[in-house]
């Protein structure tokens, strides 16, 4: 793979979008490149949009490549995807839309409801109000279906968000981008590759509505209906992981493996034929 140099280029500060670290980005033309920052965030980016493309999901995502950089002399493995955004279009997470509107934090509202299921309903009678978008419970239960299956850890306030025009003053969805904290890819911090599958399995933390993706993603289908059915096979798994993983560890592979094997049983009733 064709390593891109990124020296001439200074990487763009932290949007706060993700809840850990500092990961070097940078916007060239219309294409944004990201350099794995805890683990393998881009091996992970672009599994989970290639298996997307074998899916039923009714709402759009970013695909995501593989990509090679080097800065400042060292090396990264990564991943670039195309800008989204269209003229006039910005991104707003839903953290900062809700506070334009109430000045308040909708992680800490979201607090105050004892029931999962009344979280989730308050945050789309919320987003659906304030951005007049009609259909915001599928989107959100797409996105935990999504979320559940390949472990994203990552889904906080600030990582779920709307598209705003600022000629037109309309709102529409966003694809669904970021899932570079999938499938235990944080290596260097929370999931050393040394630790069991089991041992990721019992530490890891879903968002935002419940620390269990289980509880979270069955209140949201209660709600809202199934909306997704994944239809690759593990023989897909393989074949994708095959062709964008040359630079990472086998055992990192063995790890990806390992846990979607096990997800494509649990969550059976997703996977179509």
């Amino acid at each position: 793979m064709e390593i891109r140099n990124f020296d001439a280029y200074s990487p763009l500060h932290k949007s706060g979008h993700t809840s850990k670290g500092d990961q070097l980005k940078w916007k060239i033309d219309d294409r944004w490149y990201k350099a794995d920052y805890m683990g393998y965030e881009g091996l992970s980016q672009v599994l989970v949009s290639d298996l997307l493309q074998k899916s039923t999901c009714p709402f759009p995502f970013v695909e995501y490549d593989a990509a090679v950089i080097e800065y400042n002399g060292k090396i990264f493995q990564g991943c670039s995807s195309l800008d989204f955004l269209k003229a006039n279009q910005v991104l707003i997470p839903l953290e900062k839309l809700y506070r334009r509107y109430t000045g308040e934090s909708l992680a800490v509202k979201l607090s105050d409801f004892a029931d999962v299921s009344e979280r989730i309903q308050y945050l789309v009678t919320q987003v659906e109000e304030i951005t007049k978008i009609d259909n915001f419970g599928a989107y959100l239960t797409a996105m935990l279906e999504i979320d559940a299956f390949f472990m994203n850890e990552d889904r906080h306030t600030n990582n779920i968000a709307v598209i705003y025009n600022e000629k037109t003053q309309k709102y529409e969805l966003s694809p669904f981008f970021d899932q570079g904290l999938c499938m235990f890819a944080d290596i260097n911090q929370d999931y050393p590759i040394d630790q069991s599958l089991e041992y990721c399995l019992e530490k890891i933390e879903a968002k935002p509505f419940s620390s269990d993706f289980d509880i979270q993603l069955d209140a949201a289908e209660e709600l809202y209906g199934v909306q997704i059915g994944f239809q690759f096979t593990f023989k897909d798994i393989q074949i994708y992981l095959q062709k964008n993983s040359e630079n990472y560890p086998r055992e990192v592979i063995r790890r990806v493996e390992q846990l979607l094997r096990g997800q494509m049983r649990k969550y059976g009733y997703l996977m179509k034929k």
